[in-house]
């Protein structure tokens, strides 16, 4: 018999991350996947990246509007609010055999939540990890304690997890699984990238992806000094958009602010997976507060500087400087990065999120789990005192 799977994507970072676990489960025999679609992927001001899910042609089982138009933590709340009564109606009607989640965004507290009252076993990705400066942490967390197995990016992940009181046995180390991508993807060339962006990477190109800090009453504390630095820099500047928190639509005005000013800086709302990763491997530097700075870049040996107290905490790997929100001081730091030093210091390096394989570990361990009642079941573990 085959087991039903509901997994949630809720924005395009959570999606670029599940792209190859859901490729595996859509293709294997014995899982019938159901996609629940909802969040900033419904949304035309983050780029109503539902269609990038359309065009990978992945089968739809719900697409639930449930973000407000918002910019404030009120909006960010009633959002969690709204998702879960959408959730409730939706689950109940598919009743799956498991649910499978990722990562930290405020949203996936809402199918948590309903999946625990329906008495739905969780599957959770990237759990065990840590962002200190933002509510992210306190989410991940959360969701480690309402999931029954777990799939984590590092061996240190894994020891926070089964420090939590979460069994060895449901914990299961697959590395992250956005890293698929290069083994998996055809990155485009050089060429490909120029010409589907419009930009010229024969210049010097620094990536920023910068977020609202939500752990702090004004989410865009530290952007002031940022942008500060950022009207400094001479090279070539790529802005994603902001994550769809409180404060993103201040940040993105302050980004718009600096393209009136400069020919040579850019922002995308919506970057696709294959698009983004070949960016990163043709830039000369990554800057923001953004995860993709310590879990990514260190795939290429991209120089990266990491700003404020958003990631604090978080393994990283020899190619991330951290930076305080002070504009000198981030100047300095960009200019240790780029220099040959630095960059003669990274090769060889590996990256501590995994080697490209997270996908099929992942799918290994969901086809062959316990029965329902089992992984509900959860004990303390023999590990706690």
């Amino acid at each position: 018999m085959k087991r039903t799977i509901a997994a949630v994507t809720t924005s395009r970072a959570d999606y670029s991350h599940l792209y190859w676990p859901l490729r595996e489960l859509e293709a294997h025999p014995d899982i019938d996947l159901k996609l629940i679609v909802l969040a900033s992927h419904l949304s035309p001001e983050f780029g109503h990246t539902i269609r990038e899910i359309e065009k990978d042609g992945f089968a739809i089982a719900a697409r639930l509007e449930c973000l407000l138009s918002s910019d404030t933590d009120v909006g960010m709340a009633k959002s969690i609010g709204v998702a879960v009564l959408s959730l409730a109606d939706t689950l109940a009607v598919i009743r799956p055999d498991l649910i499978l989640l990722i990562a930290d965004r405020y949203e996936m507290l809402a199918p948590a939540t309903v999946a625990l009252a329906l008495r739905i076993p969780i599957a959770h990705i990237e759990g065990g990890e840590l962002s200190q400066g933002a509510i992210d942490d306190a989410v991940r967390n959360a969701l480690t304690k309402m999931s029954h197995i777990h799939f984590t990016s590092t061996e240190g992940a894994r020891d926070r997890v089964i420090s939590m009181g979460e069994e060895p046995w449901r914990v299961h180390r697959a590395g992250a699984p956005s890293l698929d991508h290069l083994r998996k993807s055809s990155l485009l060339s050089q060429a490909e990238v120029e010409s589907r962006l419009q930009i010229d990477l024969s210049r010097p190109t620094v990536v920023i992806a910068y977020h609202p800090v939500t752990l702090l009453s004004d989410t865009n504390a530290e952007a002031d000094e940022v942008f500060a630095a950022l009207e400094q820099l001479p090279q070539q500047l790529i802005f994603c958009y902001p994550n769809a928190d409180a404060g993103s639509r201040d940040l993105a005005g302050r980004i718009r602010i600096l393209l009136a000013r400069r020919k040579d800086a850019y922002l995308f709302t919506n970057l696709p997976a294959v698009e983004y990763w070949s960016l990163l491997k043709y830039a000369t530097l990554f800057l923001g507060n953004s995860s993709s700075g310590i879990m990514e870049t260190a795939s290429f040996a991209l120089p990266t500087v990491n700003i404020g107290m958003r990631q604090q905490g978080r393994e990283r790997a020899r190619n991330v400087l951290d930076a305080p929100p002070v504009a000198t001081t981030i100047l300095e730091v960009v200019h240790l990065a780029l220099s040959n030093n630095l960059r003669a210091s990274l090769e060889g390096m590996t990256n501590p999120y995994g080697d490209g394989c997270a996908a099929q570990r992942i799918v290994q361990v969901l086809t062959t789990l316990p029965s329902r009642d089992e992984l509900l079941l959860k004990l303390v573990s023999q590990a706690q005192p």
